[in-house]
């Protein structure tokens, strides 16, 4: 009786220990395992982020290459936590049709790999400045700009400036060339033909300023615009214009390199302020490796399609002598600069 007694008094006891421990919001040692294991397993549902970007080249582009860096980037970085979902060959529309829904608000397109000059029309000055023509020498004067201490700047003006964007990176696609349905085989030739451009001012100005008529025509309805007759010729730079087989209907391109291809990879305002600074420090470091990537492929791969083009039987023509080029265009350059002289003279001291 008494030893029952005693069992009966320590279990009493015990109770009394475990209770008075959870008052203290203190952990039995059975339960802090538990509680432990519950925690892990919420943190492996935690819900994935999902990014759409838009391209509106192919894949197997320059710029699609470097877009698909920056994915496997963000989501190595990330650890799968915030997903990129790349939607190329213009599913989306064109540049400006995406830069419009981008502005519009809405989150269907939360990135986007566009040229540096399409946010000319949204109020990008700065922006403008890299396309006007002949101002980068060669690739490694734009690259001497793209890691200044000027860069930033212009890839925050559309977000300074109240568009809604913001740039994270810059890249390039190789120098603009020409192409057309009829033999060029200098400046000359261009007169009076119908060159498409995307309504952009600096472009206006530049097909203009050559004796040719500029033409708005959507990059998605090109092909076929070239093919009908509706224009003689465009411009792209050599790896687009392969992979976009431009070459079938228009096989005739000549080397002037107007302008520098420079792009950049712009996101939300929307969609970056709903990142944590973490996600956000993600993304910004991605960005410096797809740059990076991108400055390293870039002219192998453009000398390749260029070789491959050569070899199909496409006319291609060199630019021995720029300066005619450059003097046909004097005045746009002028005009479009006016506003930022000392802006535009540092990024040509660049060289």
């Amino acid at each position: 009786m008494k030893k029952g007694f005693k069992l009966l008094s320590l279990s009493l006891v015990l109770v009394l220990i475990v209770a008075g421990l959870a008052g203290c919001g203190m952990k039995s040692p059975t339960e802090q395992p538990a509680k432990e294991e519950a925690k892990q397993e919420g943190a492996t549902t935690e819900p994935e982020i999902t990014l759409v970007y838009a391209e509106v080249n192919p894949l197997d582009t320059i710029v699609g290459q470097t877009g698909t860096a920056f994915k496997e980037k963000v989501e190595e970085l990330s650890g799968g936590k915030i997903k990129i979902d790349i939607q190329a060959s213009g599913v989306l529309g064109a540049e400006n049709d995406v830069l419009d829904a981008m502005l519009g608000g809405g989150g269907t397109i939360d990135m986007s790999r566009i040229s540096a000059f399409a946010l000319t029309p949204y109020g990008g000055e700065k922006s403008k400045l890299l396309s006007i023509p002949y101002t980068f020498v060669n690739r490694e004067h734009f690259w001497n700009f793209a890691t200044s201490d000027l860069a930033p700047e212009f890839l925050l003006e559309p977000h300074e400036n109240g568009s809604g964007v913001r740039g994270l990176f810059y890249g390039e696609e190789g120098f603009r060339h020409f192409f057309t349905t009829k033999e060029v085989k200098g400046i000359e030739d261009l007169k009076g033909m119908k060159l498409r451009v995307s309504n952009d001012p600096v472009m206006n100005g530049l097909v203009q300023g050559l004796g040719a008529s500029p033409t708005v025509v959507s990059f998605g309805e090109l092909y076929s615009a070239l093919q009908t007759g509706v224009v003689d010729g465009a411009e792209q730079p050599i790896a687009n214009y392969k992979s976009n087989a431009f070459q079938e209907v228009a096989p005739n391109m000549i080397l002037d390199g107007h302008t520098l291809g420079a792009v950049q990879v712009v996101i939300t305002d929307e969609a970056w302020d709903k990142l944590t600074e973490e996600q956000q420090n993600i993304l910004v470091e991605a960005g410096k490796y797809a740059s990076e990537f991108n400055r390293k492929i870039s002219e192998e791969a453009e000398n390749k399609v260029l070789d491959g083009l050569k070899a199909d039987g496409i006319n291609i023509v060199e630019v021995k002598d720029i300066a005619p080029w450059q003097e046909a265009v004097k005045g746009v350059i002028e005009t479009e600069t006016a506003k930022h002289k000392e802006l535009y003279q540092k990024i040509v001291d660049m060289k």
